[in-house]
């Protein structure tokens, strides 16, 4: 008999040894913002198992939902596989574990098996409590500081030598950005999906309403922009946004600036009259003629200082104290004097008129979209308008999910938001009368 019960438990230890499960858990609104579906898509996507051993559904559009899973992988390495997979769409294990700390071994490197962040809102779990990841932002690691007990969200070139990086997976608790419940704004009427298909005036109108309110609760408003915007006449639209207040910094390259000043002295933009879109005389040096001439007067600030640039929108954003920063690349005829050549150094610019920032608006340009996108965390409201669908398709599979991609002309869309906007602050004025 005693033979038979060391037998059986040695089989039952090896049974349960075999058992490659771990059971997780997950709040929120779990349904409406298709997180549940998400973590049950990641489990099958990897050819995991599942079971679902509670759910309760929250009754109110207040309420939370529960849900708690015992997830099962066919090995060791292939259970955490879909863990991690699952852990970045908002579930936990039942069971929280310290968060893992190493030290960087040198200068502006991590360790090997540092943890890389979204950039949703995160908590990592230390000293027996739940700490806030500070600046979130996407494909970046976790720093903790262990005297303080704070987190930080670091870029590689800013870790030094002994930093505490976060490495693995264990206690750190994503919480992913749910879907508005209540309100009537573009984010609501639209989720992240890109159309050229709904209604241009009524989308307007909802943009233009969401500027306005965000602007109203004090929230600070970036514009990224690229030369399209020159070319297709809405310049007049941006500088308006300016003037009225609707703007705390602008993101751009070199060839917005250049465009914007061809266009405000000369009439032109790549030598193409913006009135009629006929070709001028010569019309092909006046760009360069336009960076010859802020180079003569020593720089944007100075253009303007002299009375020589009287319009468009760096023009306003100088007058209106709007912070700017333009990123230079190897395309770049000049660049402008004030076009930040380093990249790195461009990259910190960026970081610094976004921070804080509540809404960003892209207006046809890929590349500076994406790169703001990457430094955003995803609380930050976004709305990219291109007439090009790929534009803000891969905005939003690079990471920036919150986008709201909106595929329309933005010479024709801009100015339609911006007589919007001075519709809907003329009626708050005269009911405030």
């Amino acid at each position: 008999m005693r033979i038979w019960l060391l037998y059986r438990n040695k089989l039952m230890s090896i049974t349960l040894a075999d058992r490659f499960e771990q059971e997780i858990e997950t709040r929120g609104h779990l349904i409406d913002s298709m997180i549940l579906t998400r973590i049950f898509d990641g489990i099958m996507d990897l050819r995991g198992d599942f079971q679902v051993l509670e759910f309760t559904v929250g009754k109110r559009k207040s309420d939370p939902s529960y849900a708690r899973l015992l997830v099962k992988g066919k090995s060791k390495e292939h259970l955490e596989s879909i863990l991690e997979q699952v852990y970045r769409e908002g579930a936990q294990p039942v069971s929280v574990q310290e968060v893992k700390l190493e030290p960087a071994p040198k200068d502006m490197v991590m360790p090997d098996d540092f943890y890389s962040t979204t950039n949703n809102t995160t908590q990592v779990y230390y000293g027996n409590q739940w700490i806030d990841v500070h600046n979130m932002m996407m494909d970046k690691c976790i720093a903790v500081d262990i005297k303080r007990k704070t987190a930080e969200c670091k870029m590689v070139r800013d870790i030094v030598k002994g930093d505490m990086i976060v490495v693995g997976e264990q206690g750190v608790k994503i919480i992913p950005q749910e879907r508005p419940r209540e309100g009537i704004d573009i984010f609501q009427f639209m989720s992240s999906a890109s159309s050229s298909e709904r209604p241009t005036q009524h989308i307007a109108r909802k943009v233009a309403t969401d500027i306005y309110n965000t602007r109203k609760e004090g929230g600070k408003i970036i514009v990224v922009s690229g030369p399209v915007l020159v070319h297709s006449g809405a310049v007049e639209a941006l500088a308006s946004l300016i003037r009225m207040g609707y703007v705390d910094g602008l993101l751009a390259g070199n060839a917005l600036a250049v465009h914007d000043v061809e266009n405000a002295l000369l009439g032109t933009s790549l030598g193409m009259r913006v009135n009629n879109g006929t070709l001028a005389v010569r019309g092909h040096r006046n760009h360069m003629q336009a960076i010859n001439e802020v180079f003569k007067a020593g720089g944007l600030k100075a253009l303007v200082e002299k009375r020589i640039l009287k319009s468009g929108v760096m023009y306003e954003c100088i007058k209106n104290h709007v912070p700017f920063v333009l990123a230079g690349s190897i395309r770049d005829d000049g660049p402008l004097p004030d076009v930040v050549t380093d990249a790195v150094e461009a990259q910190r610019k960026y970081k610094e008129v976004i921070k804080g920032a509540r809404l960003v608006l892209m207006l046809s340009t890929m590349l500076h979209s994406i790169a703001v996108g990457n430094m955003l965390s995803a609380s930050v409201k976004v709305v990219a308008v291109d007439i090009s669908q790929p534009v803000v398709t891969k905005l939003i599979d690079r990471g920036t999910a919150q986008a709201i991609g909106i595929v329309t002309d933005v010479g024709a869309f801009l100015p339609i938001v911006v007589e919007h906007i001075k519709d809907i602050a003329a009626v708050e004025e005269k009911s405030n009368d």
